[in-house]
């Protein structure tokens, strides 16, 4: 199977400008709660959230960087993130592809927060082969996950499994419920 496509993504926020209901959604509150209450440290110094969308997660973790990048593929989320941010100059936001835009770093956080599963294995094994690349030693990578039915190329269990399998993270933090599972590795 291939990875989704941008223009799955495009349609997504053409139909409606919150299509996973980031902001209102119970599921989505009690996730972003237990991914940031996950993080080992209380502070980090240079962090990058891919697949962003409209910048809640963003949110919760900016009160915990000194710099946060935030990127996605879609022009009209990031400027949805971008207006709910605006009063954070330590928040930037960049349209990028991953795995082929990915940004240099070093990064001492990367949060990977339901994007994992959009990529074939071949594809995921190319993001993780960038974090690990921009990633320096003692960096937490952060995956949740959904674990129902989808109809993308990964389930959420089988991206974390193969995350688990990258050379140079181990995993520390393990989290699983019925609707989503969360682990956090660290870069040795």
């Amino acid at each position: 199977m291939t990875s989704t496509s941008r223009s799955y993504f495009e349609q997504m926020y053409r139909d409606t400008l919150d299509p996973w209901g980031f902001e209102s959604s119970a599921y989505e509150q009690r996730k972003y709660a237990v991914t940031v209450a996950s993080l080992p440290r209380p502070r980090y110094r240079s962090a990058y959230e891919p697949g962003c969308s409209v910048g809640v997660l963003t949110e919760m973790l900016a009160t915990r960087c000194d710099r946060l990048l935030s990127s996605d593929i879609i022009p009209t989320a990031l400027q949805r993130a971008e207006a709910r941010l605006r009063r954070r100059p330590h928040v930037w936001f960049e349209e990028r592809s991953i795995p082929d835009q990915w940004p240099s770093g070093p990064f001492d956080l990367v949060v990977l927060s339901e994007i994992a599963y959009y990529f074939n294995e071949s594809d995921l094994a190319s993001v993780m082969q960038c974090v690990t690349r921009s990633t320096a030693l003692g960096a937490h990578v952060v995956g949740v996950h959904w674990r129902g039915e989808t109809d993308y190329p990964l389930t959420g269990d089988r991206c974390h499994q193969l995350i688990s399998e990258t050379p140079g993270l181990v995993g520390m933090v393990h989290h699983s419920e019925e609707e989503f599972v969360l682990d956090v590795w660290v870069r040795r």
